[in-house]
């Protein structure tokens, strides 16, 4: 399979402070824009916001709801933006299409033109930026990278921001890696700031892949992130409920367990997306 090439341009810190979104806590309908293919199992999906000359005036981080009515039940996900507020009119989402995903089904099907209903609420609200850590390890499965999309626009598009960065990357096989020529450029260019390291679950024993092969484990979270004992460091963890569960607990809960837990990691450090 050809794998698409995905461009977001330089790193564009556009900050705004929390509670500026132009999307309140009622739900507002918004129509699909426009819809471009990543890779097999993915899009990025554009809608339109209610004014052509103002962004989303989302905060650094922070995630918007998407909502659809399913059999007369609501189901509600929430996404991180992968665009800026440097976008005007406009807002990016990257959205993995999962077989029995409700809400990425219902958003896939829509035409251009149809609707979806979206929200923000403080609670979507997670650490804001500048972070004030000289060093951030961010644990990453599949579509858990728009979050970290987000931090790094703010990062490394601030002149002044020196702060390193340590991603640890995980997919399944080199073809659903997202957004990995950006990511693999930013790191390229930020002058040692940003280091990448991809992790493959399910890539071919006999293809060219030279990186990390398995799960993210205690291992490799030893070999490339901050250590617990370093208090001017925090770790952003984001992916699939399987990640939460074996790293850090799940999302919803605030008290970190499993490998992270082990390890020595705490609540103030550990930020769950």
């Amino acid at each position: 399979m050809k794998m698409v090439t995905f461009i977001l341009g330089d790193p564009t810190a556009a900050l705004v402070p929390p509670n500026q979104c132009v999307l309140t806590e009622d739900w507002t309908s918004l129509p699909l824009e426009s819809k471009t293919q990543v890779n097999h199992d993915t899009n990025i999906f554009t809608f339109t916001l209610p004014t052509q000359t103002s962004p989303l005036n989302l905060s650094t981080c922070a995630c918007i709801l998407a909502s659809t009515t399913i059999n007369d039940e609501l189901v509600v996900r929430p996404y991180t933006p992968i665009s800026t507020n440097a976008k005007l009119g406009s807002f990016d989402l990257m959205v993995k299409i999962y077989p029995d995903g409700e809400l990425s089904q219902a958003m896939d099907a829509l035409e251009i033109g149809e609707t979806l209903d979206f929200k923000h609420i403080s609670f979507n609200v997670k650490t804001q930026y500048p972070f004030e850590k000289k060093k951030i390890g961010m644990i990453v499965g599949g579509t858990g990278v728009t979050p970290m999309i987000q931090a790094l626009h703010s990062i490394l598009g601030t002149v002044t921001d020196t702060t390193e960065v340590n991603l640890l990357y995980g997919s399944q096989t080199q073809y659903d890696i997202l957004a990995k020529e950006q990511i693999d450029e930013w790191a390229a260019n930020s002058k040692g700031r940003l280091v990448v390291h991809h992790v493959l679950s399910d890539e071919p024993s006999d293809s060219a892949w030279t990186g990390k092969r398995g799960f993210v484990d205690e291992n490799m979270i030893r070999e490339t992130l901050p250590d617990a004992a370093d208090l001017d460091s925090m770790i952003f963890v984001c992916g699939p409920p399987a990640m939460y569960e074996s790293l850090c607990g799940p999302r919803t809960e605030e008290d970190v367990s499993g490998v992270l837990g082990e390890m020595g990691y705490n609540s103030d450090q550990i930020f769950k997306f």
